[in-house]
């Protein structure tokens, strides 16, 4: 079957990959548009672009996936499908009722519905999320579902880690419900209407390190925003990027950064949190040894009342 394929970040590329590496055609790749990155503001195109184009496929990077002109490409590629993963536009009626739309989404839906899935369940300390293939509607995530596939988080997984395996079966299943369109034996489950739950796109509120809440929680955090985000502790008026840590069970203490034997602790309403790799504004990622061994500021956490 040809199809088109609608993605934008690194995550998406290995669902490319597999329609790519399967017996289906992609006729077309839809991204976003290129956006101005570093000092020089130099537009950079967004993965799936880059690989997309290294691959020799055609692309389509419009503002809107939704304008007639956009559309007008689809319909000349002649696809019978559009897979979208990660694409990071809304799709309109236009759009939905032209071809049979099948969205990559990473949770057990309905839980977890919205931009940041991944995120929110690592936040949320789950030890199993999922992979769900539905065909999108007009709402939020809330189209029927076609093929669904549990996926372990383990207990130091971060968001990079656990989005690979995830990506790794979204684009199996992908491939898997393609065939079942183009031989017609594909089947669909409406979702319930009650015992969904919202995973809302990440704020700057979301990346800051409260030690009013438990360290536990607080290593959550970290695991859910690392390497992508990455978590935000201002030390000394100084917003620094935490993308490792771990908690240590203790009482709770007054809040509050010490620096022992190379390692920085953060005390906790419950626990402590010790941070294991962090990036100062302007520098490279690096460990904490490393950071304190050159940091000549006071300890001295910011907390936002």
């Amino acid at each position: 079957m040809r199809v088109a394929f609608a993605g934008s970040p690194a995550l998406a590329v290995p669902v490319l990959n597999a329609l790519i590496g399967s017996r289906h055609e992609v006729a077309l790749v839809v991204t976003q548009p290129d956006k101005p990155r570093g000092r020089g503001r130099a537009p950079v195109p967004t993965p799936i672009r880059a690989a997309a184009e290294e691959m020799g496929l055609s692309v389509l990077a419009p503002t809107s996936i939704n304008l007639p002109e956009s559309l007008d490409a689809l319909r000349e590629a002649n696809v019978g499908a559009l897979c979208v993963a990660a694409f990071g536009q809304l799709l309109r009626a236009d759009v939905l009722d032209s071809w049979p739309c099948l969205n990559v989404h990473y949770s057990r839906l309905p839980a977890y519905r919205g931009a940041a899935p991944v995120e929110r369940a690592i936040m949320d300390g789950l030890n199993e999320t999922a992979v769900t293939i539905m065909q999108m509607d007009a709402g939020l995530d809330t189209g029927p579902i076609i093929s669904m596939e549990p996926v372990p988080i383990g207990s130091d997984d971060n968001a990079g880690a656990l989005y690979e395996r995830l990506s790794t079966v979204g684009g199996r299943l992908l491939v898997g419900v393609v065939d079942a369109l183009e031989a017609g034996t594909l089947t669909m489950t409406v979702q319930p209407a009650e015992g969904f739950t919202l995973a809302p796109k990440l704020t700057d509120t979301d990346r800051q390190i409260d030690p009013r809440r438990s360290a536990h929680d607080e290593a959550n955090r970290v695991r859910a925003l690392s390497p992508h985000i990455g978590a935000v502790m201002t030390i000394d008026g100084q917003p620094m990027k935490v993308l490792g840590a771990h908690a240590v069970a203790g009482a709770g203490s007054t809040p509050g950064l010490t620096a022992e034997n190379g390692e920085l602790h953060l005390a906790c309403s419950q626990g402590f949190l010790v941070i294991d790799e962090l990036q100062p504004p302007g520098k490279r990622p690096m460990a904490t040894d490393v950071f304190l061994r050159g940091y000549r500021g006071a300890l001295r956490l910011d907390v936002t009342e």
